[in-house]
């Protein structure tokens, strides 16, 4: 199937897609401040700069694009028919990224929680597991 955009206009709608302050992501922050608990957006001072970041519980959340991250459902496992050689490999980086960061704030001594975007379409469905991981007692495995 041939592409309905021309590759500038697909180039142009490419660009404009965000990483941050995305849909999903404000469906999380809503629901999270809605449950009373406070953050601090975007730290870059932590690897992969988490979306968001509960200092005082060492704890932060990444709200990750389905597509974008290759999540194991409908959304994640689409393949783009034209480019798809350059788009497999730019995912696969992404999930490669998305490991190293994992590891690093692991070593760190921070704990992490993600939610993926087709997730976010049921937010009232998050709210245990979000409660789960922020009231939750850090775990004694610590390295610092």
């Amino acid at each position: 199937m041939v592409d309905v955009l021309t590759p500038s206009q697909r180039a142009r709608n490419m660009a404009a897609i965000l990483g941050k302050d995305t849909k999903p992501e404000m469906v999380v922050r809503r629901l999270i401040h809605g449950l009373g608990y406070r953050y601090v957006l975007h730290d870059r001072k932590l690897p992969g700069t988490p979306d968001l970041v509960f200092p005082s519980r060492r704890k932060v959340v990444f709200v990750h694009g389905c597509y974008w991250h290759l999540h194991n459902c409908r959304y994640g496992r689409v393949i783009p028919k034209t480019n798809a050689g350059f788009w497999a490999e730019k995912r696969g980086r992404n999930v490669a990224r998305d490991k190293r960061n994992a590891r690093a704030l692991k070593e760190l001594g921070w704990e992490l929680l993600v939610i993926w975007e087709c997730k976010t379409r049921f937010p009232l469905k998050l709210v245990p597991r979000i409660r789960r991981f922020l009231d939750g007692k850090r775990s004694t495995k610590r390295s610092q």
